[in-house]
């Protein structure tokens, strides 16, 4: 079993996963999220101040790490769908210059105009 970079699973379209991910990235950089964190680590202090009993300093620790494992996941899914768009439009950039240069046209302009229009798209 190969594993695929995540820019190149399903062809052209985004699976149902990309979708979640970039739904996903776009609530995690929101404010709402950042003062979700921010309560989330006060009342984690808070149990650890008050006393709380194992129990709840678990269950805090716990809510923390997979908030924490949730979000390496989503930046590592956004880390390489980026890096994937960022080569693919370095390729067509250099296809262009190359077809510039030899007088050769071919393909390469319109592929660097459908490269350039991919952040709107993803």
């Amino acid at each position: 079993m190969t594993i695929q970079h995540p820019a190149d699973r399903g062809g052209d379209e985004r699976g149902r996963f990309e979708r979640f991910a970039e739904s996903a990235s776009r609530f995690t950089s929101s404010p709402f999220f950042f003062a979700f964190c921010v309560v989330l680590v006060s009342l984690t202090v808070a149990a650890h101040i008050a006393g709380l009993g194992q129990a709840w300093l678990l269950l805090a620790g716990d809510a923390m790490t997979a908030v924490t494992l949730l979000l390496l996941a989503l930046l590592k899914n956004s880390e390489l769908r980026s890096e994937r768009a960022i080569q693919r439009k370095l390729d067509a950039i250099a296809a262009a210059m190359l077809e510039l240069q030899e007088n050769a046209p071919g393909d390469a302009h319109e592929d660097l105009k459908r490269v350039i229009r991919m952040e709107d798209e993803t």
